[in-house]
């Protein structure tokens, strides 16, 4: 039975690094960008691939794989179409939650906040870094919609490929960049036995400094 097999499967075998929350930083800017430079050098695949969760107008929970791009003061930014489900989603309700799970280090990073649009300069430098297939498909504005059969794919990116090879420099005027703007971090160290070592980050009032807490495994 499936029930069985699923108890069967091992999860957090370890062994795990400890997490040292006395030496954290003050920052979890500081602390996050060391857990993702640390998920990188391990060669964890897509180190920098997130859970983006968002909510539509009816309060129904929505989330999907995305990559983050970048991390400034302005927050941790993504991309993605207008055309999109997330971006009607953010532009209803600008909140949003991230994700990040490094599963053969044993973290796990979650962070929620508010959703702010960065400016067009940012989202077209943002767009003609990406590869040319991935420019072609924004290109296309067809995200999400019906898909009647591959032929219309097929030919649709490869007008779209046209366009790119005629005007390298030419943007999807959808395409957008967001930062969430984080309000509570918190690192996850799994451990074997359980005792999970989970270090929060609350922003104060002054929306500079932050509040420490140990939370119970």
């Amino acid at each position: 039975m499936l029930k069985d097999q699923l108890r069967g499967l091992k999860s957090l075998a370890g062994p795990f690094d400890k997490f040292d929350v006395d030496n954290a930083p003050e920052d979890p800017t500081q602390l996050f960008e060391e857990w993702l430079i640390g998920a990188i050098k391990s060669r964890i695949p897509e180190a920098h691939a997130m859970t983006l969760s968002t909510v539509d107008a009816h309060g129904r929970p929505d989330a999907r794989i995305l990559i983050l791009k970048n991390i400034d003061a302005d927050g941790w930014h993504f991309a993605s179409t207008k055309l999109s489900a997330k971006e009607h989603q953010v532009a209803m309700q600008p909140q949003a939650a991230l994700t990040f799970y490094w599963q053969p280090l044993g973290r796990q990073v979650r962070l929620r906040g508010r959703v702010i649009e960065l400016s067009r300069e940012v989202a077209g430098a943002d767009f003609l870094a990406r590869p040319i297939g991935s420019r072609a498909g924004a290109l296309l504005a067809r995200q999400s919609q019906v898909l009647d059969n591959d032929e219309a794919l097929e030919t649709g990116l490869a007008e779209q490929r046209r366009r790119i090879e005629a005007d390298p420099s030419i943007v999807a005027p959808a395409w957008a960049v967001y930062a969430v703007k984080p309000e509570e971090i918190e690192f996850w160290q799994a451990d074997e036995e359980r005792r999970h070592i989970r270090l929060r980050y609350r922003r104060m009032t002054d929306s500079v400094s932050w509040v420490r807490e140990r939370l119970w495994p």
